[in-house]
């Protein structure tokens, strides 16, 4: 498979490494309008995969390099700094979106093309590039709260000692500030989070709850204020998100794509299917009324950054 990654800035090059580590790539193009930073980025990634698999990397600064590219990631765009929210960056990024998405539609199969969306702010990228592209909403897909969820199930097995593979636990929502821990359908294994807290005797009080939702939804202010930029963390979920596309895994991820009709459309983070052909169904998980209410908090946010930005 061919997959190429447009801006080859700090998250751009982590993306190109996780994905090229996967091996599920047969060539990767790393397109950046800096060809001497994309040229470099490839010659020292191609070095590195020369210990792992074998997979053809290319640099480009024109368009027509990425043709035959069935899943394109979009990371390019301005960075979060420290001090600064993900929608700070709204305006920036809309021009870098209105610029590369039609010159990437120019260059690709728009019958089997995925794009993966990582700009910020991420939802309202999602929006934007659906419209741009004219694709249907399951196969633009952006990485959401991926790694909020990931987060999310680290400090929980830590926790409550269990492997964070039987942690079964989602944030939702907007991909910012918004974002809400799903409590009522998390789970441990088979058994409900709150059963499983009562089996163990590890009590996780509400004040805990509060204590981790607030951990999880500021990690990404504490890497930036500690290392300047966080890359690692969501080229790893770029790269599971890949692999779930490639595999046609079909495993439930919390991405963010368009739903609804029309005006009522937007995109934010709910579990859902994924596989070879993008979204194949969005899930609705159990909520009590104060996460109900977060959720529309949060879709209400995101329509207005929408609104602010589509004319």
């Amino acid at each position: 498979m061919k997959i190429a990654i447009i801006g080859i800035g700090s998250v751009g090059a982590a993306v190109a490494t996780a994905i090229c580590n996967t091996g599920l790539a047969r060539e990767i193009v790393l397109f950046d309008r800096d060809g001497v930073r994309a040229r470099a980025a490839a010659e020292d990634l191609g070095h590195a995969a020369a210990f792992s698999y074998d997979v053809k990397i290319t640099a480009v600064n024109n368009y027509r390099g990425i043709r035959g590219a069935e899943i394109v990631v979009i990371a390019a765009g301005a960075n979060q700094k420290p001090g600064e929210t993900r929608t700070d960056l709204l305006q920036a990024n809309v021009a870098v979106m209105r610029d590369i998405v039609p010159r990437v539609m120019e260059n690709v199969d728009s019958k089997t093309v995925k794009l993966v969306i990582v700009s910020n702010p991420l939802d309202v990228m999602v929006m934007l590039a659906r419209k741009l592209s004219k694709l249907p909403a399951a196969r633009v897909i952006g990485t959401g709260t991926m790694l909020d969820s990931a987060r999310l199930r680290t400090i929980l097995s830590r926790q409550l000692g269990v492997s964070t593979q039987s942690v079964n636990a989602y944030v939702l929502g907007e991909h910012g500030d918004s974002s809400f821990v799903n409590w009522t359908s998390a789970a441990i294994g088979a058994v409900s989070l709150d059963d499983f807290c009562r089996q163990t005797k590890t009590p996780l009080s509400a004040s805990a709850r509060a204590t981790i939702e607030h951990r999880v939804r500021n990690a990404a202010y504490e890497i930036i204020r500690g290392r300047g930029a966080t890359w690692d963390g969501i080229a790893a979920a770029v790269a599971d998100l890949v692999r779930c596309i490639v595999r046609d895994e079909r495993r439930i991820l919390t991405v963010s794509t368009v739903s609804g009709v029309g005006a009522k459309s937007v995109a934010m983070s709910m579990p859902r299917i994924v596989g070879r052909a993008g979204v194949a169904a969005t899930l609705s998980p159990k909520m009590e009324r104060s996460e109900s209410a977060a959720m529309q908090r949060s879709e209400s946010i995101i329509r207005r950054n929408w609104d602010s930005i589509k004319k």
